[in-house]
């Protein structure tokens, strides 16, 4: 079903969800839920990526998770909170399926295997929280510019994601001026091609050398936690 989650079900679960699945366009920019509103509805991104944020008073933003097709949009739904205090904007366009807020409910109610994929889910959303507060504490702009790309392309198809860097400056939380020089550094070395707001990753494992441990932290966890979508 093109999404890591929905995959893992078995067959049983599938055909229940199916008829509330909902394929639905994700366009760049548009906002799934603002701080603060009660959730309407879950998304399953299929290949589109979905940045987490937290927006302050200022107006000003940064991502404390990206949520791609090894994912979903809405984890507070089954945690008990029904809103939250962070926004969900679509960052790479593309598709999802959306499924109604009150059937996620019913389905993680019913304690069986929904419920414990979703547990795990979300301990792992929780793991790369975590690490993204650390990484922006103690870790240059250049190698988060590198966990970012990392964590982006695990979570879509291809080598190439369109962003500008204002766009990723605010997404980190940082100066444009220091992602243009990050972005820079990287380009020299062979590492990314960048033009126009498109960039392309030309050597991934030079990528990974570059970025700190917080990339692989995170990437581990979510193999650890959920290995059936790494074999399937």
């Amino acid at each position: 079903m093109q999404n890591g989650l929905l995959n893992v079900l078995t067959t049983v679960e599938c055909e229940r969800l199916r008829p509330h699945l909902e394929r639905v366009p994700m366009e760049v920019g548009s906002v799934l839920y603002e701080s603060g509103a009660t959730l309407e509805h879950a998304y399953f991104p299929i290949d589109c990526i979905v940045s987490l944020l937290y927006v302050m008073d200022s107006g000003a933003t940064t991502e404390f998770a990206v949520v791609g097709n090894e994912g979903m949009i809405g984890i507070y739904l089954f945690m008990g909170g029904g809103t939250t205090p962070s926004q969900a904007v679509v960052r790479s366009e593309g598709y999802a399926y959306r499924l109604k807020a009150q059937v996620l409910k019913d389905e993680f109610r019913k304690s069986g295997p929904i419920q414990d994929l979703l547990l795990r889910y979300a301990q792992a959303l929780l793991t790369q929280t975590s690490q993204t507060a650390v990484c922006n504490r103690y870790h240059e702009v250049e190698q988060q510019l590198c966990r970012w790309l990392l964590l982006s392309l695990d979570r879509l198809v291809g080598c190439h994601i369109t962003m500008t860097h204002g766009q990723i400056a605010n997404i980190i939380g940082v100066r444009r001026e220091g992602i243009t020089e990050a972005a820079g550094k990287l380009q020299t070395a062979g590492l990314i091609s960048y033009s126009r707001g498109k960039i392309a990753v030309l050597d991934r494992p030079g990528l990974e050398d570059k970025s700190c441990e917080c990339y692989i932290v995170v990437k581990r966890e979510y193999d650890r936690l959920l290995p059936e979508m790494i074999t399937r």
